[in-house]
């Protein structure tokens, strides 16, 4: 009875891996597969997560998971997709995203014969960025604004392009970074010191070793497929709108990067939300709209193309999250984490095996859950007490714990970053799984291997 619940989770994960394999609707199978879940938890007097409000009824509290998850995610992280999603199709609209590549191409015209080099640099170049824009799917998708046609202007494929995009997210680091403040403060080590002493020395090999791998891996899938040489001909063409407008889809992160929380620790007092600089790039693309047009009705029709692209990411990727989020308390509420830590706590293993272990669950843990931070915050809080009992220092288990919980994310079909550029990209989510999961389990080899031993 005591793993019944770990048991049942597991039957469920590979029901829920079949159904989507099969190509089922992914809403249907997650949002009823969480629902079944939870009402077995609350039959076999599991715990189940917490409601702020309940109804009364325990029927009822069901459905108001649904309710709950619908109003933090809208509230968060789904007005910010939302946002993204909208500007994009915007700024498409208006010529802005041609106009990038029109500019970009003239220096990148060198990687022409060398594309699959061009979008390993994405890589490190991303990770950097990700340092200062800490979200995942927020980042993903400005990349996708900015570098993704250029990257498949260059000559790679819409899945090669994504895929480096989505790697750029793989380590969660720097003061603005949640796990990485958690961490910090679980290991007692100032953050500023926690990012410069012991993430940046195990990111950077890495970092090499998924570049080296995207570049083989993306190279071999692409011989398979028909890469679509009628929409890069396309982008191809001279832009029919100002150079200026090149500026349009690099602004987000320009004002996110400037104002950023890691400025803020040093100088600028201001700081910007991804959402907030969405919409203050979109009111810019306006004013660039209106002094071309200079026809105010034109201007303001265009603005539906804007709420339009909010209302397609809505009912097919914000969505999609809540259900992840219903599938991720089922899983949760069947004890599933509790299971996974018992395991590591009796396996008898010694500091380095419980490092091992642990790590791998996690990484797991955050493919299941479709998110680093839940999978790091079940998980983290409880490795200063297994560390004392080995008498050996938290970051020794924390660090390689908190990349793990980042890079399951990016290999994780129901994660918001990979459904958000999955939609945006028009690919499926499983096959920019297929691109991501051998470079990052190659990185995951290397990290165990170069902390541990």
């Amino acid at each position: 009875m005591k793993y019944l619940g770990v048991i049942i989770a597991l039957v469920f994960i590979v029901i829920v891996a079949r159904l989507l394999l099969k190509k089922q609707n992914p809403h249907a199978v997650l949002l009823v597969s969480g629902l079944l879940m939870l009402c077995i938890s609350y039959f076999l007097n599991y715990k189940l997560p917490v409601l702020k409000d309940e109804t009364g009824f325990i029927g009822f509290d069901f459905f108001r998971y649904i309710k709950e998850s619908f109003s933090k995610t809208n509230a968060g992280v789904g007005l910010m997709i939302m946002a993204i999603g909208g500007f994009v199709a915007y700024i498409d609209k208006i010529g802005a995203s041609k106009a990038l590549v029109h500019v970009a191409m003239k220096p990148l015209k060198l990687f022409k014969k060398k594309p699959y080099i061009a979008a390993s640099m994405v890589i490190p170049i991303g990770q950097i960025l990700f340092v200062s824009i800490p979200s995942a799917a927020g980042l993903s998708l400005l990349l996708m604004a900015s570098l993704f046609p250029i990257l498949v202007n260059l000559g790679v494929s819409r899945l090669s392009a994504v895929s480096v995009i989505t790697a750029t997210t793989a380590f969660g680091m720097g003061p603005a970074s949640a796990i990485t403040v958690s961490a910090s403060a679980l290991c007692e080590i100032p953050i500023i010191d926690y990012l410069v002493d012991y993430q940046i020395p195990l990111v950077w090999p890495l970092s090499i070793s998924m570049m080296v791998t995207y570049y083989f891996v993306n190279k071999h899938f692409d011989k398979k497929i028909e890469i679509e040489k009628g929409v890069e001909t396309e982008r191809d063409k001279k832009s029919d709108v100002p150079v200026i407008y090149a500026l349009i889809p690099i602004l987000p992160i320009i004002l996110l990067i400037v104002f950023s929380k890691l400025f803020n620790l040093f100088s600028s007092p201001i700081t910007l939300d991804t959402t907030t600089a969405m919409f203050i790039s979109l009111f810019i693309a306006l004013i660039f709209e209106a002094i071309r047009r200079r026809n105010i009705k034109e201007v303001f029709d265009t603005l539906k193309i804007f709420w339009s692209g909010m209302g397609n990411i809505f009912k097919t990727v914000v969505t999609l999250i809540i259900t992840a989020d219903i599938f991720a308390k089922g899983l949760i509420s069947l004890g599933l984490i509790e299971g996974l830590l018992v395991f590591a706590q009796n396996a008898g293993f010694g500091a380095i095996g419980i490092g091992v272990v642990m790590s791998v669950m996690i990484f797991l843990a955050s493919m299941l859950m479709g998110s680093g931070n839940a999978s790091f915050f079940a998980f983290g809080p409880l490795v200063p007490k297994i560390s004392k009992a080995l008498g050996i220092e938290s970051s020794s288990i924390i660090l390689p714990m908190q990349f793990s919980a980042s890079m399951g994310r990016t290999v994780s079909p129901v994660a918001g970053v990979i459904i958000a550029t999955a939609e945006i990209a028009q690919v499926s989510a499983i096959s920019i799984v297929k691109r991501n999961i051998i470079p990052l389990g190659v990185a995951l080899i290397i990290m165990l291997t170069y902390h541990f031993i």
